[in-house]
């Protein structure tokens, strides 16, 4: 019972648990990296990203829902997939021109690539 209590406290400090939500993500995405022999660099400005690895799992994008009020995190194909036949915004985003861009409900922004 103490369990749930604790679990609810940190549900009910949105806060600590976007602290969670991240460090835990962070945690699985340098663990799947770590087994590349290369040595990784991480990039935080979408100009800088090369072209081709925008749109991988190496990419990170938030994404945030207008209705629920949620963020997530989502990979580069994830991120592509939103874009459906945005064609245009797709280019601003590979040539470094836009960062974020609206899907249906979701926000969706560029955070970091590991090249």
């Amino acid at each position: 019972m103490k369990e749930n209590s604790e679990i609810e406290k940190l549900l009910l400090n949105d806060a600590r648990y976007e602290n969670l939500v991240s460090s835990k993500f962070e945690k699985e995405f340098e663990k799947e990296t770590a087994n590349k022999t290369i040595k990784s660099k991480i990039i935080t400005d979408i100009k800088k990203v090369p072209k081709n690895m925008i749109f991988t799992k190496n990419a990170i994008f938030l994404i945030m829902n207008k209705t629920s009020k949620t963020k997530s995190y989502i990979n580069g194909v994830q991120a592509e997939g939103f874009l459906g036949i945005q064609n245009a915004v797709r280019e601003k985003l590979l040539n470094g021109e836009a960062e974020a861009f609206v899907a249906d409900n979701n926000f969706i922004k560029f955070v970091k690539a590991f090249v």
